[in-house]
């Protein structure tokens, strides 16, 4: 009598494995049944995890707001000393330059905000009226009524806040049409002149409209873009190779047809002789003294003597012999290495889309990965006297609204980009 009380506990526990095996004893939301037993216990529920998915690239951001804020502590240094310059002081304050470039900062950053938010999609269906304003704003700023002139080149749109250049959107609208091109035209790839002639058609309209400021600098970005585009979007070696044999001719012919432009490579090949040494030699020669008087370590922030009215355009095309000065060659390689950190990971980005059959977002995100690192490169080519002299800015660093405008959206759809990479690769749908 005293094992009978074991008949209903048995019978219990058979009740309860069978329930288990039918699935009426589910276990709570958020619970995991793990039949593990460790030494005579066992452990049959476990509390899940939470999975924090990140949802963009956050090393790309930081590298980026770096850049950001060494270009605007740097633009402050070098132009500090404009006020007292007899013939650009008048009006200007220490901190004009300053608080000018930290309103573009808080404008480009919102618009990069906004730009964020914007699906790839989106981007692709607006790309050819993108590219269509910026020829707009193009032949706009060539008529003396609407463009503001600024040492013989006429290449801004005043908007009160800030001197709006059209070149850099130009660039933008550019990179758009030719990912989207690319995409319409994956079936003719192969085939010369029906995958090229279109796409430089409309590079060679913007060459003549960027030509005519004249800003043969930006014309050379937008070129390099638009071939670098269609090289990563499939066109075969030997169309590619012609292509750049045919750009390099047309520069070629540019250069020797414009009597300035041939000064400038003349002064380059000898920018210390008398001819050049205050001529068109001038910014080369001082930017090598500059960047020769930081030596390894610099001669400390502020310390710049060249930016005393030496050395023109410091905030803006030679900030780089500024840095180089004031910081050395410590800070130059500094500068250089965190460049070339964030063009790979931009075209890291890039591959990683076109790896999941996102043609579009891949094409765009290396494109301004070729913009970055194209014109990084010439600006730092220049600074350092391994280029002949050539107007275009250190992106994300020098001063000029329209430029980091530009610049942070480019930034932000590439963020944009790896995002929905992201959600694609946890199984979301954009």
């Amino acid at each position: 009598m005293r094992h009978l009380h074991v008949v209903p506990q048995f019978l219990r526990a058979v009740g309860q494995r069978v329930s288990r095996l039918w699935g009426a004893d589910q276990p709570e939301a958020g619970i995991d049944v793990l039949p593990v037993r460790v030494q005579g216990t066992e452990f049959t529920h476990t509390t899940a995890s939470p999975v924090h998915v990140k949802g963009f690239d956050q090393p790309l951001v930081w590298v980026t707001f770096a850049l950001l804020m060494f270009g605007l502590v740097m633009v402050y240094s070098a132009s500090i000393a404009i006020p007292d310059n007899p013939r650009m002081g008048a009006g200007y304050t220490p901190t004009h330059f300053l608080l000018r470039h930290a309103m573009s900062l808080f404008v480009a950053f919102v618009a990069a905000l906004f730009a964020f938010q914007v699906p790839l999609n989106t981007w692709e269906r607006v790309a050819p009226w993108v590219f269509v304003v910026s020829i707009v704003l193009l032949i706009a700023v060539l008529m003396p009524f609407i463009g503001k002139s600024v040492n013989g080149a006429r290449r801004w749109i005043g908007l009160g806040f800030m001197n709006f250049q059209p070149s850099e959107l130009a660039k933008w609208g550019v990179l758009l049409y030719a990912a989207n091109y690319m995409v319409r035209k994956m079936d003719v790839k192969e085939k010369f002149f029906a995958a090229v002639t279109p796409m430089g058609a409309a590079v060679s309209i913007v060459g003549l409209l960027l030509l005519s400021e004249p800003d043969m600098g930006a014309f050379m970005v937008i070129a390099v873009i638009a071939m670098g585009i269609l090289f990563l979007g499939g066109v075969n070696a030997r169309m590619f190779f012609l292509i750049a044999t045919a750009l390099i001719a047309v520069f070629g012919l540019i250069i020797a047809s414009s009597p300035w432009r041939r000064e400038r490579i003349f002064a380059y090949l000898d920018p210390w002789s008398m001819e050049h040494a205050l001529g068109k030699g001038y910014q080369l020669s001082h930017s090598l003294i500059a960047i020769g008087r930081g030596e390894i370590f610099g001669v400390g922030l502020g310390g710049s003597v060249e930016k005393l009215h030496w050395l023109p355009e410091a905030h803006t095309d030679f900030l780089l012999a500024v840095i180089g000065e004031e910081f050395g060659f410590v800070g130059v390689v500094l500068v250089i290495g965190m460049f070339m950190w964030l063009t790979r990971r931009i075209m890291y980005i890039g591959r990683q889309a076109i790896a999941m059959d996102r043609v579009f977002a891949g094409l765009v995100a290396q494109g301004v990965g070729i913009w970055m690192g194209f014109q990084s490169f010439i600006n730092m080519g220049v600074n350092l006297g391994a280029l002949p002299t050539k107007g275009l800015t250190l992106p994300l660093m020098s001063y000029g609204g329209s430029a980091i405008l530009l610049n942070l959206i480019a930034i932000a759809v590439v963020l944009r980009v790896d995002y929905e990479n992201r959600v694609v690769m946890h199984g979301g749908r954009l």
